[in-house]
């Protein structure tokens, strides 16, 4: 095995030996890192699911719902016997939708059958006053991964995982009782208006700004915009009356709606809505229809082989009922005593992160005064909550039902709900992530933090691990959530999450300059699956800046601090290794950086990281003085 100079490269010094012994499951696109902790709560949450259904005693209703899910997922007979029956069942609504007219009198029905359609409408938070909320409209998703394969530089790949995925429609409508003759127009007008939606919709990259998603109109000029439908009347059937206001998300898309949905266009969409409609069902249907429905996914992230049936049966329960799951798995497995002690963390890096905005070299006085304001008020969300959202009280299904029959009704269920919020407040108590959740989050029209319990241990936290350890696992990824408030989005909401401008001009300047920089230091960088995107994944990497500069500040007032220990185990928690497809992929999809690039380039920017591993320029992992970033 090649023995890795720290000084060269910290991600393999430190992650070599583990790299080396990592085997990625035959049903997962990686191993290591994230996916090793979400694998072992999953074993301890499918071993509590399998008890309770067993000996059919259950902590509550809602666990008790939960494991009849499971139950029902997991019975390959029931599944096999329904066969693709229910899904054509729900398909049938198209049929009823022979002119546009039609398409406008049956959007909700489409909607609560789950069947695609090219604008979506919800209620989210008002963006610039987050006490109500208002109606948004958004376009529709593409079959390739991201509409960024549809650009013109990406045809190689785009014409590849295209025909992986006509082969696989084309299997799957085999199923079906179409002619052989309509099974074929089928795929290839799905096919052709999906090349109509990747042209409009945005990519990945687009949304990763989401603050420029906020384009509230008034809904005189909506209705203009799709002038091919009659979105009062659907306005109505969905509120019962027509709002005044409606948040545009995707302008470019809906500015060209008249040519996305029209007569011509009609029978397009209709297909294209069956085709990915019924793929979307054969999660839900047979085991052999499951098999062929997750073939292209599998193929475009390298992952073997479908996840089995148990497996399979576990996170889609867990997923239905995840609040309760996470609530059951917090009480259970995440003691107070750690509750404390992670708490305790916190707060001392968002005082520690006030301390820093005071001498920030970025900000005036003025702004400085707002941004500790907006630390001041973050909240702070750590395990699991303490009751179960109303929700989950209406998540009913009849047990008689074809699993896609019960999660039909159980999303609609999920769908009604939150359309009839719209004049409801908001509830800033609700969580963004449940307790059996490996991740974290910072939401920004809450300003607050949310850490699942789940993923509160080694090699994030542990009781037993030094102070050291904890700041370079735990502490980095609390101090990276912070950050996000003060990140290429997060700086432009306030203290109340509100989309708000409280920089003063030159202040914003200098921001915008160390963004550029950031851009600048991750841009196109070369790795073996393709070249990085600094500005899609630039939130993301002022964060992971924020997260380190903050807690090594810490470090330095720690007594017996170890910097080793802290820069091993922050290298250590981004361990992983993964299929170079799925890695391809991630490239075009995920605001977040690749591992290594991770846990190698936020370190060089610090004095910290040179001091302790005599880091000199004559070694890889050096920055020249003149090229380190610190923002915060």
């Amino acid at each position: 095995m090649e023995n890795f100079r720290i000084q060269d490269d910290l991600y393999m010094h430190v992650n070599s030996e583990a790299l080396e012994n990592l085997v990625i499951p035959d049903d997962k696109p990686t191993a290591g890192g994230f996916s090793e902790l979400s694998d072992a709560v999953e074993k301890i949450m499918m071993d509590e699911f399998e008890t309770m259904a067993a000996s059919k005693s259950y902590p509550n209703d809602y666990l008790k719902r939960a494991c009849e899910l499971y139950n029902l997922a997991k019975d390959a007979d029931r599944k096999e016997k329904d066969g693709i029956a229910p899904a054509l069942k729900h398909l049938a609504v198209l049929d009823e939708v022979k002119e546009l007219g039609d398409f406008s009198r049956l959007y909700q029905t489409l909607s609560l059958h789950g069947i695609p359609t090219p604008i979506n409408i919800g209620v989210e938070t008002d963006m610039k006053n987050t006490k109500q909320r208002l109606v948004y409209l958004q376009g529709a998703g593409v079959i390739l991964p991201d509409a960024s394969y549809y650009k013109p530089e990406m045809a190689p790949q785009k014409e590849q995982i295209l025909g992986i995925w006509t082969n696989v429609a084309k299997m799957v409508m085999t199923k079906t009782d179409l002619t052989p003759e309509d099974q074929e127009k089928y795929v290839n007008d799905a096919l052709a208006f999906d090349e109509i939606l990747g042209g409009l919709v945005k990519t990945s990259e687009e949304w990763s700004r989401y603050v420029e998603m906020y384009n509230p109109m008034d809904t005189d000029e909506v209705s203009e915009m799709l002038s091919t439908l009659d979105f009062k009347s659907i306005l109505t059937e969905l509120f019962g009356r027509v709002p005044e206001t409606v948040v545009v998300t995707e302008p470019r898309f809906f500015g060209a709606f008249a040519s996305v949905l029209n007569a011509d266009t009609l029978e397009l969409y209709k297909h294209w809505a069956y085709v990915t409609g019924l793929l979307r069902s054969c999660s839900y249907l047979s085991e052999e229809l499951r098999d062929m429905g997750g073939m292209y996914m599998r193929a475009i992230t390298g992952v073997a082989k479908m996840q089995d049936i148990d497996k399979f049966a576990y996170n889609l329960a867990s997923g239905v009922y995840s609040e309760p799951v996470g609530i059951y798995y917090g009480e259970k497995y995440f003691g107070e005593e750690a509750k404390r002690d992670i708490t305790e963390i916190v707060y001392q890096i968002i005082d520690t992160y006030k301390t820093r905005i005071k001498t920030n070299e970025i900000l005036g006085e003025e702004t400085r005064e707002k941004a500790i304001l907006k630390l001041s008020k973050m909240g702070v969300k750590m395990g699991y909550p303490s009751k179960v959202r109303a929700l989950y009280e209406k998540l009913v299904f009849n047990t008689e039902d074809s699993l896609l029959d019960a999660m039909i009704a159980l999303n609609a269920v999920r769908e009604l709900d939150t359309l009839a919020q719209l004049d409801e407040p908001t509830n800033p108590e609700n969580w963004a992530m449940p307790g059996h959740m490996v991740n974290a989050c910072y939401d920004p029209f809450v300003n607050d933090i949310t850490f699942p319990a789940a993923i509160l241990q080694p090699p994030f936290y542990s009781l037993k691990q030094t102070r050291s350890e904890n700041l370079g696992g735990i502490g980095a990824v609390i101090g990276h959530e912070i950050s996000h408030a003060f990140d290429s989005n997060g700086a432009k909401c306030d203290e109340n999450g509100n989309i708000n401008n409280w920089w003063t001009e030159d202040d914003f300047k200098r921001f915008e300059a160390k963004v550029n920089q950031m851009i600048e230091q991750f841009d196109g960088i070369e790795l073996p699956w393709g070249k990085v995107n600094g500005a899609f994944i630039v939130s993301e990497n002022m964060a992971d800046n924020g997260g380190v500069s903050v807690t090594l500040d810490i470090m330095g007032r720690t007594e017996g601090a170890s910097y080793e220990e802290y820069f091993y185990n922050w290298a250590r928690v981004w361990c992983q290794k993964a299929k170079p497809e799925f890695s391809q992929m991630l490239l075009a999809v995920d605001v977040h950086g690749p591992c290594m690039l991770r846990a190698n380039i936020p370190p060089r920017n610090f004095d910290e990281w040179y001091t302790t591993f005599g880091v000199t320029e004559n070694d890889k992992m050096y920055i020249a003085p003149e090229k380190r970033i610190v923002i915060w």
